[in-house]
C-alpha cells in the first residue's frame, strides 16, 4: 500500500497506518537491540546496540509431532477430565514466578504513557494542520511478517465470520490447536532482551503493530491502546523497523540465559544431567521378567554417558540400589507399608551410599542389577500380589531432591530441564499408601478407591512441584486400576501408557520417556480482539491462579499452567463471536513460558491476523477439515468418559451430521435430503471414523484401555490426535513405492501389502497372494516395516506394530477399521476409492467375493440414514 498524507486523529489511542510524505529525517544516533545470529554455545549472544542490515526467514522447524500448516509434517478407569476453563483469570497484582523467565513490561516514564505525546499538533479531515508538517512523527504499521503461517498453531478455519449467530454454531465451531513445539533453534527469532508488553492488557509488541516511528510509541492490536517503547521503535522509516524480529516474524523466542541466575553454576551438558529414576516391580513371572530385563539392558545402553540413573524396586519392600558397590548388586530396603519418613531418608541419603550416579561411571551396575532381579516365586495370583508403587514413588523422589546433586563450593549445580521417574508395573497397588483392596469386590472398595486417587493425585503435585514428570509404563494382562495410577501420571505432567507385555514397544516407549524434550515451569497466556471470546481449553493443564503469573490493568487473557512443555502435546481452544464482528480482522496472540532443557526461560511469542468476512461460502472455504474435526473429536471425548458416555457421544456425532448442512447446506430439489456443504467435503468422512473406531465404536474391549487411550489423545498433538480419529493408508506398489489411499476394505487386494496407521497402533497387512511368494512376501514385508517405522520415529508413545496375512486371526484389528465401502454400488466406490478402477474385471470380482457381509453401514449408507447426501470427494 502506498503511504499518504496522515490526515486525521480522533483521539489519542486510535492510529492510522499511514506514513506523512515528507523529507528523509536525518540518521538517528539510538539503534535498536536485536541480536540477529547465534554465537556459541547455545544461544546468541550480542551487543544490546548492535543492529543488523539484513535479517533472514526465521528457522521455524516442523516438529515431527506437533502442529502441522499445509502439507503434512514427516514425523487409559476413568481418570478426571482435562480442565475447561470458560472464564479469564481475575488479574492480580503479584507476578508470575521470581525467575526471570517471565518478561517484565518496560518501565516507562511519563513521557512514553500510552497517549500521544502533548506537543503532537491536531489534524482535521481536510488535511490543514495547526503545526508544520515536519514535526509530524510518521506513522507505520508492520504489516508484512516475512513468515505468515507457524506450525505451533493450526485454526480450524483460516476467516472468521462477521455474524455472530452463524459464527457460533455448535455443530461446526471454531477454534484453534496450540502446542509449545520444538526447542528453539539458533536464528533470527531468537531475542536476548526484556519484550516490549502493552502495559494496559500485557500483549506483546508483533508484526502488525502500529509504530509512531517519530517517538517510537507503539499501538497494542489487542486492546489498542498506545505504549511507550523507551525510545528503541525511534527509526528512519518501516524498512529500518523490520530489523527487529518481533516487528517482522509472526513467532520469536525471548531468551533469557541461566548466567543471569546468581549462584548458578550451569552444567557442561544441562539436558542430559537430569536424573533419571527407574521405579520397577518385582512381582513378575518369569516370562515377562525375561522380556523386562531385555529392555532395561537396552535402555541403560541408550542412555546418554552424562545422565544421572537411579534404580528403585518395589513389591512389598522397597528397595533402593546403591551404585557405590562396583561387582555386586546392592541395596538399602524400606518398609512399602507406609510413606518413609523425612529422618529416615535423611539418614539414608547422607549416609555413604550413592544413589544417583551418572552412566558413565554406573553402566555395568546398572547391568548387574537388572541381572540380579528374579521372578516372583510364591504361588499367588498377580492381581493380588502386595505391590507398594506409592512408597516407591515417594523415595524415588526423596533420592532426586537429595544430596546426590552435585555440590561445588556450596553452589548446587541445577540440572537441566524436568527430572523423571519412570514407572515399569505389572499390576495393581495393592500395598501401603495409595492402594486399594486386591479384589474389586471387597465391601469398602469404592470409599479406598476414592482415598486412593486422591493420595496419588497429591503425590503427582508433589512432584510436579519439585520438576519431576512420572511416566508410567504399564505391561501384562493384569488389570492396573487405571483410575488410581492416572492421577499420579497426570498430574506430575507425565502419561500413563499400556502395553501387551515388556517386548519391543515396552521398550521404546522407555527410551523415548527418558529423552524427550521437556521444560518446566509451563505457563500459556492467550489473548485475543475483544470480538471474540474462549469458551474452552482442553489440554495438559490446568487453570493458572493470579498469584503465579503476572498481570496487567485489562489483561483479557486466559492463561493456563502447563503440567509439562513437550512438542508431543497440545492444547484444544474452542472460541466464539462475544457480538458481529464490524472490523475486518481479528487478532490472537499466543506466549509460552517456560524453562527449557537448556535451563533457558523462554517466552515464544505466536502473533496472528484472520480477516472477517460476511459470506458463508468464503468462511467454509477456509475450514481446515483435519483440524476442525480433531476439535471437534475433543469436545467430545471430553464428555465421553465411559462406555455408556461413549454410546451417547456417537448419537451426538449423527445430530452434528445432520445439523451443518441445515445451517451452511441447501436442500435437494423436490427432496427431504440435504446436501452437506461442498468445501467441507473431508469433514464428515473424519467424524464417521471417530464414531466407529476405538475411540468411541466398539473396537475396544477394556474400560482400563479406552480410558487410557481417551486421555492420551485429550492431550496429544495434532499430528498424533488426527491419526487417532482416522486412519493413514498406505499400498505397496511394485518398485518399493507407496501409494496413499483412503482407509476403505477395498484396500484389501490379495496381490498387495497395506499399511493402516492408526495413531497408537500400526498394521501391516499382507494378502494371501502375495504371502504365497514367500520370497516377495518377505521382501515387501521389510519394506513396509521400515516405512512404518519411520512414520513413527519420533512419536510418543510409541505405537504397536503388528504384522499379519489375509486371513489370519489377527487380521480382525485391521478389517474394524477400514470403512466397508464394498457395500457401496460401482461408481460410489469409483468416485471415493480411483484405484479400483485399474483393476480388471477378474481382480473386481475376486474382490468382491473376498468379503464377508455383516450388518455395519458404509460411509454413504450412513450419510443417507441421517437424511444428508454426502459431498463429493475432493
Amino acid at each position: 500500500m502506498a503511504n499518504v498524507p496522515h490526515r486525521s486523529v480522533n483521539h489519542p489511542g486510535t492510529l492510522t497506518p499511514l506514513e506523512p510524505d515528507r523529507p528523509s529525517p536525518q540518521p538517528l544516533s539510538h539503534s535498536p537491540s536485536v541480536v540477529p545470529s547465534p554465537t556459541p554455545p547455545r544461544y546468541p549472544q550480542a551487543p544490546p546496540s548492535f543492529r543488523p542490515d539484513h535479517m533472514h526467514s526465521p528457522n521455524l522447524l516442523s516438529p515431527s509431532n506437533a502442529i502441522r500448516t499445509g502439507s503434512p509434517i514427516p514425523r487409559m478407569s476413568t481418570p478426571p477430565g482435562p480442565p475447561v476453563f470458560n472464564t479469564p483469570v481475575k488479574p492480580a497484582a503479584v507476578p508470575f514466578r521470581t525467575s526471570p523467565a517471565t518478561p517484565q513490561p518496560m518501565g516507562y516514564s511519563s513521557a512514553t504513557a500510552s497517549s500521544l505525546p502533548v506537543s503532537t499538533p491536531s489534524y482535521y479531515s481536510n488535511g490543514s494542520s495547526t503545526g508544520s508538517q515536519r514535526d509530524l512523527p510518521d506513522v507505520v504499521r508492520m504489516e508484512e511478517p516475512i513468515a505468515a503461517d507457524s506450525p505451533y498453531v493450526l485454526f480450524s478455519a483460516n476467516k472468521v465470520l462477521r455474524q455472530k449467530k452463524l459464527a457460533n454454531v455448535a455443530s461446526l465451531g471454531f477454534g484453534a490447536i496450540v502446542s509449545a513445539g520444538r526447542e528453539i533453534s539458533p536464528g533470527p527469532q531468537i531475542i536476548q532482551r526484556d519484550p516490549h508488553r502493552c502495559l494496559h492488557c500485557g500483549a506483546y509488541s508483533n508484526p502488525y503493530t502500529s509504530i509512531l516511528i517519530g517517538s517510537g510509541q507503539w499501538q497494542c492490536v489487542i486492546c489498542e491502546k498506545m505504549n511507550g517503547s523507551k525510545g528503541e521503535y525511534v527509526a528512519m522509516s518501516k524498512d529500518e523497523l523490520r530489523n527487529y524480529p518481533e516487528l517482522s516474524l509472526p513467532l520469536v523466542d525471548y531468551v533469557q540465559t541461566g548466567n543471569r541466575r546468581p549462584g548458578f553454576v550451569p552444567a557442561s551438558d544441562s539436558r542430559t544431567s537430569a536424573p533419571v529414576v527407574l521405579v520397577i516391580d518385582e512381582c513378575l513371572d518369569e516370562p515377562h521378567l525375561q522380556h523386562l530385563q531385555s529392555s532395561l539392558h537396552a535402555f541403560v545402553d541408550s542412555l546418554p554417558q552424562t545422565t544421572r540413573l537411579g534404580i528403585v524396586v518395589y513389591g512389598r519392600t522397597v528397595s533402593i540400589y546403591d551404585f557405590s558397590e562396583e561387582s555386586v548388586a546392592s541395596a538399602d530396603v524400606i518398609s512399602g507399608a507406609k510413606s518413609p519418613s523425612a529422618e529416615s531418608m535423611k539418614s539414608l541419603i547422607y549416609g555413604t551410599g550413592v544413589y544417583l550416579s551418572p552412566m558413565h561411571a554406573s553402566l555395568k551396575v546398572a547391568h548387574e542389577i537388572f541381572s540380579s532381579l528374579r521372578p516372583y516365586t510364591l504361588n499367588v495370583p498377580e492381581a493380588s500380589r502386595d505391590r507398594c508403587l506409592g512408597t516407591a514413588v515417594e523415595a524415588a523422589l526423596a533420592i532426586i531432591q537429595g544430596p546426590s546433586a552435585e555440590m561445588s563450593r556450596g553452589v548446587v549445580r541445577r540440572a537441566g530441564g524436568n527430572s523423571r521417574i519412570i514407572v515399569c508395573a505389572g499390576g495393581p497397588v495393592t500395598y501401603g499408601p495409595g492402594s486399594v483392596p486386591h479384589s474389586m469386590s471387597h465391601p469398602n472398595y469404592p470409599y479406598m478407591e476414592k482415598t486412593a486417587i486422591k493420595w496419588m493425585e497429591t503425590l503427582g503435585r508433589e512432584a510436579h512441584r519439585h520438576n519431576t514428570v512420572v511416566d508410567i509404563l504399564c505391561a501384562g494382562t493384569c488389570p492396573l486400576r487405571v483410575p488410581v495410577l492416572q492421577p499420579l501420571a497426570k498430574t506430575s505432567g507425565g502419561v500413563l501408557v499400556l502395553h501387551d507385555d515388556f517386548g519391543e514397544a515396552f521398550g521404546v516407549d522407555l527410551q523415548r520417556a527418558a529423552t524427550r524434550a521437556a521444560g518446566s515451569h509451563g505457563l500459556l497466556e492467550v489473548r485475543c480482539s475483544d470480538d471474540i471470546r474462549i469458551t474452552q481449553v482442553i489440554g495438559p493443564g490446568e487453570e493458572a491462579y493470579s498469584e503465579t503469573y503476572e498481570t496487567f490493568k485489562s489483561d483479557p487473557a486466559v492463561c493456563i499452567q502447563m503440567l509439562s512443555v513437550e512438542e508431543t502435546q497440545s492444547f484444544s481452544i474452542s472460541m466464539e463471536n462475544k457480538r458481529d464482528i464490524q472490523g475486518d480482522h481479528v487478532f490472537f496472540q499466543f506466549a509460552f513460558h517456560y524453562s527449557d532443557v537448556y535451563q533457558a526461560d523462554v517466552s515464544r511469542v505466536i502473533t496472528f491476523k484472520l480477516p472477517t468476512v460476511d459470506s458463508v461460502s468464503a468462511y467454509l472455504q477456509s475450514v481446515v477439515d483435519e483440524a476442525a474435526a480433531v476439535l471437534i473429536s475433543k469436545r467430545t471425548l471430553l464428555i465421553a468418559k465411559s462406555q455408556k458416555d461413549a454410546v451417547d457421544m456417537r448419537a451426538t456425532v449423527d445430530e452434528r451430521i445432520k445439523d451443518i448442512p441445515l445451517k451452511f447446506g441447501s436442500q435437494v430439489p423436490k427432496s427431504k435430503l440435504y446436501s452437506f456443504p461442498k468445501e467441507l467435503s473431508c469433514l464428515p468422512e473424519l467424524l464417521f471414523h471417530l464414531r466407529r473406531g476405538p475411540l468411541l465404536g466398539n473396537i475396544i474391549g477394556s474400560e482400563d484401555e479406552r480410558s487410557v487411550l481417551r486421555n492420551l489423545f485429550l492431550n496429544a498433538s495434532f499430528d498424533l490426535s488426527l491419526r487417532m480419529v482416522a486412519p493413514r493408508c498406505l499400498m505397496h506398489q511394485e518398485g518399493g513405492t507407496f501409494e496413499e489411499l483412503p482407509a476403505y476394505d477395498l484396500s484389501m487386494q490379495s496381490d498387495k501389502a497395506v499399511i493402516l496407521d492408526h495413531g497408537t497402533d500400526v498394521f501391516i497387512w499382507l494378502g494371501a497372494e502375495l504371502s504365497a511368494d514367500e520370497v516377495k512376501s518377505a521382501a515387501v514385508l521389510a519394506a513396509c516395516r521400515t516405512l512404518a517405522e519411520e512414520l513413527t520415529e519420533f512419536r510418543f508413545p510409541a505405537p504397536r506394530i503388528l504384522a499379519f496375512k489375509e486371513g489370519s486371526s489377527q487380521a480382525r484389528y485391521f478389517v474394524c477399521r477400514l470403512i466397508p465401502a464394498h457395500k457401496d454400488p460401482p461408481y460410489e466406490q469409483e468416485a471415493r476409492f480411483p484405484q479400483v478402477r485399474r483393476l480388471t474385471a477378474e481382480q473386481r470380482r475376486k474382490l468382491k467375493s473376498s468379503f464377508i457381509e455383516f450388518d455395519e453401514e458404509s460411509f454413504c449408507e450412513w450419510m443417507r440414514s441421517l437424511r444428508v447426501v454426502p459431498p463429493e470427494p475432493r
